[in-house]
């Protein structure tokens, strides 16, 4: 029996040609900048988000941190998203590796920053306080659904950023997912930051790794950052050859798994027992609840479809996130509606 896996758009494995690929880069010691395919995705990635320079890093945890212990000094605040994945899921690291504070504000819907909250939380220097040096923001926003903000939004975070002198870092995992949709080139959100992180490893389908992006000064100073956290790779072309076949030739095929989240919400929507969001899935996430009158709990829904060949994930024991990929088909999602009907016996 085939496994379905839509707990993440992490789990995918490496195609044949990917493979084949990946076997053939030319490679050297990327710490002394001497992998000629670890410079090659450097360099690409910088192009196609219009900065000067990039750095290729373990992963998007990395990226992220890297990026703000480059951009920061210790006791320095940045702002960011209550439900970020800065906050949430990188293990308080710019506070434990960094001694960054963080001050956080609550998301709007689309998972936007109220930028009026925003500037309230500013704070200048004053021996009182920590010294705001940066604004966060995310997209796709995972934690509002895989949610796309309006360019409005990034262009006024980049003008707020400004007037105080303040330093904008776009955790961007799936950047290329916000991108494909909207039908704009990635450099219509990374042109209002300073910095940001990508992860090749999710939509994009390759087994490991994420690319942070920036003015060459910026990246310089991550580079030994990325040092300092043991994040040397040698040689790291093998998988940076991954990377950029990625780049040149799964960017546009994200519009797929785009209409199969689609698709699934629509064959699960009116099930008993659960509540999609009632926005079509904006991207590659889909995501319910149970509701109180559901027979089941998480854990026996979770069963009932893995006896099934089918692999789910939830956020706590009311929230279901489905994520599609580049290796789940039409078929797959055909099965998995079916599977759902039968574990909630509707």
């Amino acid at each position: 029996m085939k496994t379905i896996d839509l707990r993440s758009d992490t789990v995918t494995t490496p195609s044949e040609e990917m493979r084949d690929i990946m076997r053939a880069a030319p490679v050297g010691d990327d710490v002394y900048l001497d992998d000629p395919t670890v410079n090659r995705l450097q360099d690409l990635s910088a192009e196609v988000t219009g900065m000067e320079a990039g750095l290729f890093v373990a992963s998007g945890t990395m990226g992220n941190l890297v990026s703000l212990l480059a951009h920061c000094a210790r006791g320095d605040e940045i702002i960011c998203g209550k439900s970020s994945h800065i906050f949430l899921y990188e293990g308080g690291s710019v506070s434990s590796f960094g001694g960054i504070h963080s001050s956080q504000v609550a998301e709007n819907a689309d998972g936007s920053l109220p930028l009026d909250d925003v500037r309230d939380l500013i704070r200048v220097e004053d021996d009182h306080h920590p010294e705001t040096r940066l604004i966060a923001i995310e997209t796709t926003h995972n934690e509002r659904g895989g949610v796309i903000q309006e360019l409005d939004f990034f262009s006024n975070t980049r003008s707020l950023a400004d007037k105080f002198g303040l330093k904008v870092h776009l955790d961007g995992a799936r950047l290329f997912n916000a991108a494909v949709e909207k039908g704009v080139p990635a450099t219509a959100f990374t042109r209002y930051a300073d910095s940001v992180t990508f992860c090749l490893s999710k939509g994009l389908g390759a087994p490991v790794g994420s690319v942070i992006c920036g003015q060459a000064d910026f990246i310089k100073s991550a580079r030994k950052i990325r040092k300092h956290l043991g994040g040397g790779m040698r040689q790291a072309g093998i998988i940076a050859a991954a990377g950029i076949y990625a780049l040149e030739n799964l960017v546009d095929r994200l519009a797929e798994d785009h209409r199969r989240a689609k698709m699934l919400a629509d064959g699960l929507r009116g099930l008993p027992g659960i509540k999609l969001d009632p926005d079509i899935p904006p991207t590659n996430m889909v995501f319910f609840d149970l509701l109180p009158e559901c027979p089941l709990s998480v854990d026996e829904i979770h069963a009932g479809l893995k006896a099934r060949g089918i692999l789910t994930s939830s956020v706590n024991e009311k929230r279901y996130r489905l994520v599609t990929h580049l290796q789940v088909s039409d078929h797959d999602i055909e099965e998995t509606i079916a599977a759902m009907r039968q574990v909630l016996n509707a």
